[in-house]
């Protein structure tokens, strides 16, 4: 049996059902919609999940649980073997897999994985490299750096400044109100000792 005596199995393909083509054809007058009503109208029907109002399926069933799926971080594993067209000594960098065609220059986030042999010495300076990689990398004579994409902001010191400098007004503040207020007493003492003083003289 050659190759070009194949044969499509029958019933694999069936024709197109024509609508809307006569009485006797079986699907003619409506077309096989019905009578009347939003499904038979051109451009009509709903969306899918409608129930005509009633509170659909996916509204009535409980939700449980949460889930922390949509803030994961995806990674592109390249393997050891994938890494056998870079030459021997050369730095396995996202923009050296980008030229390789290992990588996409959009993917930013990269793991070494530990599938083949290492014969080779490499410098790979990549976000992430599995325990099996990095001791085969090494085996060979090669280095792993591993450093991480997205480093987090240190807090700047200058708000802690800023803080240290409101305590210091404040408290400044603090002591010059204290003298004020010291300053008042001892002024009305004065004068209540020279209303004093004044009666005895009269």
């Amino acid at each position: 049996m050659s190759e070009f005596s194949i044969r499509v199995p029958k019933g694999a393909t069936k024709r197109k059902k024509r609508v809307g083509r006569g009485a006797a054809s079986g699907t003619g007058c409506t077309a096989g919609r019905g009578n009347k009503g939003q499904n038979s109208r051109s451009g009509g029907g709903v969306r899918p999940g409608f129930e005509g109002g009633q509170m659909p399926l996916y509204r009535r069933i409980a939700r449980r649980g949460f889930s922390n799926s949509i803030f994961k971080k995806q990674f592109v594993a390249v393997n050891i073997d994938d890494l056998a067209v870079f030459k021997d000594g050369s730095a396995i960098t996202l923009e050296s897999l980008a030229e390789k065609g290992l990588i996409k220059k959009s993917e930013k986030a990269v793991k070494i994985l530990g599938r083949g042999e290492c014969t080779k010495k490499y410098i790979v300076e990549i976000e992430k490299v599995s325990a099996q990689a990095k001791e085969k990398i090494e085996k060979a004579g090669g280095s792993v750096k591993v450093f991480e994409s997205e480093e987090k902001p240190e807090k700047s010191p200058k708000k802690k400044e800023s803080k240290g400098k409101k305590e210091t007004v404040e408290s400044a503040v603090s002591e010059e109100s204290v003298k004020e207020k010291a300053v008042e007493v001892t002024a009305a003492d004065e004068t209540e000792t020279s209303e004093e003083s004044a009666d005895t003289d009269k």
